[in-house]
């Protein structure tokens, strides 16, 4: 299956003139490589020897770089997830994780594709190594969403938050449901925002009745 860390050719072919950038750049083919196989057919499926062959690279130097196919999805799920986290306001985390799903990994204006979401609902039901790496990330989200919501369960109402993004995206990705698998991404994200602020928020009423509300 390709997923021993054992290459054919010269373990070194990343190293020309300048070894070191040279080395930089394919991990970065790899890493690249690995996000879009794990997105298209979850952890299981997608092979050592299949990454390495779309990163135009040996697998001698997939386990010299990442040690693992694990280390690699967890490093795959990390740059992915924690940059989009770091990056964007959280009163925006739903909306473009949304979009970079519904756009199969960009947001149509030229910034890089963050699949993480994706690779997610791909690898959903593997190892419990793999499981684990989901949870911690689907954690992360759930505390930055939790800060949209002053409701005595905020957290509760993140997790559901949560669960609705990645069920949009199940439904949407990975079974193809019409109509939502054609739908246009505007029209999904303006319906599923208005929604959300009364999820996380709760109605006005309820709004109301708060201290400072």
């Amino acid at each position: 299956m390709g997923e021993t860390p054992y290459g054919t050719g010269n373990e070194d072919d990343d190293r020309t003139r300048d070894g070191r950038r040279d080395a930089q750049g394919t991990r970065l083919r790899l890493l690249d490589a690995a996000s879009e196989l794990f997105a298209e057919r979850g952890y299981e499926r997608a092979t050592v020897r299949d990454i390495a062959a779309r990163a135009g690279a040996n697998q001698a130097l997939l386990f010299r770089y990442f040690g693992s196919k694990k280390a690699l999805f967890g490093e795959v799920m990390a740059r992915g997830g924690q940059e989009q986290l770091r990056t964007t306001p959280p009163d925006r985390l739903f909306e473009v994780a949304l979009r970079g799903m519904l756009a199969g990994g960009g947001d149509g204006d030229g910034t890089a594709k963050d699949r993480s979401l994706e690779v997610c609902l791909r690898s959903i039901g593997g190892s419990d190594e793999i499981a684990e790496a989901l949870r911690g990330l689907g954690e992360e989200y759930a505390e930055v969403l939790a800060t949209l919501s002053d409701a005595d369960n905020g957290d509760l109402r993140a997790d559901l938050a949560l669960s609705w993004l990645l069920g949009i995206g199940l439904m949407r990705v990975v079974v193809g449901k019409e109509p939502l698998a054609s739908a246009d991404p505007d029209t999904i994200c303006e319906l599923a925002g208005g929604a959300l602020g009364t999820l996380l928020k709760g109605p006005p009423e309820e709004r109301g009745r708060r201290p400072g509300g």
